[in-house]
Parts: structure tokens; sequence; C-alpha cells
């Protein structure tokens, strides 16, 4: 019992050890992110199991021997940083009101609009779900599975978050689920984003789209599009405003955001339905790809791997243009909504410094408000739980959009300064 204690301690270390360096090596990035992601976003529920882990184990003898009490003293080494991943996440908060300093200027909490904004204290409202599982609460209504294009395939519906109470003209939010392309579903992603800006008044909506290999790029892009039409056509009936919708997403959702952002109208997206106004007020990616050339050779191979042999179907050599086209950084140009990019410096699958050099070209070239969040300690996909560091990103989010909100139609200097980070 003394060897088994031990033992799991180690694992335990080895845990928590990566949640700080995390490998950046492949083929361990992906066990890395997987091992990274739990240990980062929920430090205190993995200290719970662990002390309880060790009390059992101690009531059967495991301290009976040398190697019991070597495994104590690692385990409580690996509680202290468990302590200190749990005090990093909630420094969340200053880094992303340094972001929206940055992004939207000097008093900027003046500017927002009241009936939207952050209030309260964001993380004691999270912190009674001790069992961390993403879910609507009592004030908002899920409608599920709402066809926006009706094809007879069930890739191509919607679900809608909206306040329980009565609502008209709300500002509305579309998001797009992550999964590399290949898998995900509108049920399982960005839901402490949506719950939070529904009780705020706010209508949401979440779209799945068509995945490969049974498809390749730009089908997915192009079923965004069709989803956010559909926002367009219907979202009044659901007291939405047709008018401000504000797109974000995560991963490769946070990727298609920022093309739908970055393309309204492209008639080549939207075959069909080459008059529709996809044109959005705001986007929002989280830990997003945006150069599938991987130009500054920030990624290994394996994502690139991923994109010639089953999203692109074709090679980068052959067909850089067609990788070009499908890179939000090439897309960049002067009419570009606010965007408010938010990453992990952790992340092990999508290196942070592509976000970065996304940011940088973006406020070279747009006159509208950029903000950057660069979060310490934050893994890929840190936001589908409703953690510490969670809880202060949705809130900024929701500051930055009650600013554009209560500004839109007002015209924005063009601004032209360095990236600052802000970690």
């Amino acid at each position: 019992m003394a060897w088994a204690f031990l033992a799991v301690t180690l694992v335990g270390a080895c845990f928590t050890a990566n949640a700080f360096r995390p490998v950046r090596i492949e083929p361990f990035t992906v066990p890395s992110f997987f091992a990274g992601w739990l240990t980062s976003e929920l430090p205190l529920h993995h200290l719970a199991w662990q002390v309880v882990a060790t009390v059992v184990f101690g009531a059967l003898g495991a301290f009976r021997g040398w190697p019991g009490w070597a495994g104590l003293g690692i385990a409580l080494a690996q509680w202290c940083g468990l302590i200190v991943l749990a005090v990093q996440a909630g420094r969340a908060r200053g880094v992303v009101q340094v972001a929206l300093d940055h992004g939207l200027g000097e008093g900027w909490p003046d500017r927002r609009d009241p009936a939207h904004e952050h209030a309260g204290a964001p993380e004691r409202a999270h912190l009674g779900l001790v069992v961390p599982v993403p879910r609507p609460g009592p004030a908002v209504e899920r409608l599920r599975d709402v066809a926006y294009w009706d094809d007879g395939t069930r890739r191509h519906r919607l679900d809608i978050y909206r306040p329980r109470r009565s609502v008209d003209g709300a500002p509305v939010f579309l998001y797009l689920h992550g999964g590399a392309w290949i898998f995900g579903d509108k049920r399982e992603q960005g839901l402490p984003l949506m719950d939070y800006l529904a009780s705020r008044g706010w209508v949401c909506v979440t779209a799945n789209y068509g995945l490969s290999p049974r498809v390749a790029f730009p089908e997915h892009l192009v079923d965004c599009k069709r989803a956010l039409s559909w926002v367009r056509g219907h979202i009044a009936d659901y007291g939405g405003d047709p008018d401000f919708v504000v797109v974000g997403g995560g991963s490769a959702g946070g990727h298609l955001a920022a093309l739908v952002a970055l393309t309204p109208r492209d008639p080549e997206y939207q075959p069909g339905f080459e008059d529709a106004d996809t044109s959005v007020a705001a986007c929002v990616p989280f830990y997003g790809v945006y150069d599938f050339t991987n130009r500054d050779g920030l990624r290994g191979r394996g994502l690139g791997r991923l994109l010639e042999r089953t999203v692109m179907k074709r090679s980068l050599e052959a067909s850089r243009d067609a990788y070009e086209r499908a890179s939000p950084v090439d897309r960049i140009n002067a009419g570009a909504p606010p965007f408010f990019v938010v990453h992990g410096a952790n992340d092990t699958l999508v290196p942070a410094g592509e976000a970065r050099h996304f940011v940088e070209r973006l406020r070279r070239s747009s006159a509208a408000p950029v903000a950057y969040a660069e979060l310490p300690g934050a893994q890929h996909a840190f936001e589908i739980f409703p953690s510490i560091r969670t809880a202060h990103v949705v809130a900024a989010v929701a500051d930055f959009l009650a600013v554009v909100h209560a500004e839109r139609g007002v015209a924005t200097p063009p601004r032209d300064q360095p990236l600052r980070q802000t970690r």
C-alpha cells in the first residue's frame, strides 16, 4: 500500500508540474493538453480528491513504510502547487482588465451599455458549482435543435439560449464550437459564456456545422454563414436584435468566427444566399487558429497533417493560395469589426504566439477596437469549465460587448499601436 500511495502521488505531481510547464514536443502535445487542461482549470477539485485519497491510503496502512512518508511529502508539495494554480487563475481578472484598458481606451467603464455590462463578483457565482458541469442557470431558457438549413441532416441545427423573462431587441451572440473541424457539438462548448450573457439579457445561439472528413473547407465556413443568415432572418422571433449580432467560438470555432467576421457578404462563401447580410458587430475568438500556412513556424507538423489530409484535402505546397484564403490573418482588412481575442499562455495545441501575431496585424489595419488577453497558466479550451478563470474572462467579454453595443455606429479613429502582452 505504501508503494501504491507513492506511485499515485508521483502521477499527481507530474500532472501539477505539467500544468506549470506543459510539454510542447510532438507527439506529446495532445496528452500534455489534457493533463494540463484538467489540472490548471480545476486545481481545487484536484486538491480535494487528493486529500481524500491520502486519508483513505493512510487508513489502509500507507504510512507503515518509508515509501508512504515519501509519498506524503510529494503530496504536500504538489498541494502547494495546486493552490498556486488557483491563485494564478484568480489573477485572470487583472489580465483581462489590462486587455480592456488597452483595447477600449481610457474611461471605457463609463461607456458601457448599463443594461448588459458585467455586475458583481463573477467568481462567487461559479464557486458554488462544486460539480463543474456547465449547464444553463435558472434564469435561462434553452431551445434545442432549431433547423437553420433544411437539408435533412442534423448537423444543420442550432440551440438558442435566452432569458426566461420576456426580451425584445436583445443583442445576439452566435457561438461556433471547436473540435479541430472534425468533431464537436453545439451542446458541449461555450456554455458558461452563453449562460452568463443570456442571464444579462442577451439571446445566444450555438450552431453545429458540417465536419471533416465528410466535408472539406470551406464548407464549414459556408455552414456558419448559413447559420448567421438564419439568425438575421429569424432571431427577432426569439427576442433578439438582427442588427446586432456578435460571433465567437473556440479553437476551430475561433478560426471560423474570425473568418465570418472578416469576410462579410463574400459570395464565395454564400452559395445560394449571396445577397444575405453576414456582417457582424464584433468577434470574440478563443484560442483560435489564425494561420493555416504556419508561416511563422510556431506549430508542429501535427495540425498541418490534419489540415492536408482531412480538412483542406489538399497539400499546402500545391495549394498555398487556398490555405491563405482559409487563414484569418490573410483576411484582415480595414473594415474589420471590433475583436476581443483570448488565448492561454500555456496552450500546447495552438501556441499563443499565433494569436499574438494575428492581433499585431489586426491592430495595424483595423480602425475598430482590438483587445487581447493572454492568460497565464491557461491551456487550450480553458473556458469549457465554469472555473475561476472562466468567470473573470466571461465577465470581461460582457464588458467589452457592453461598450461595443453602446457605441455601435460610432466611428473609431485608426490606431497604430504595438501589441502589449497582457501577461
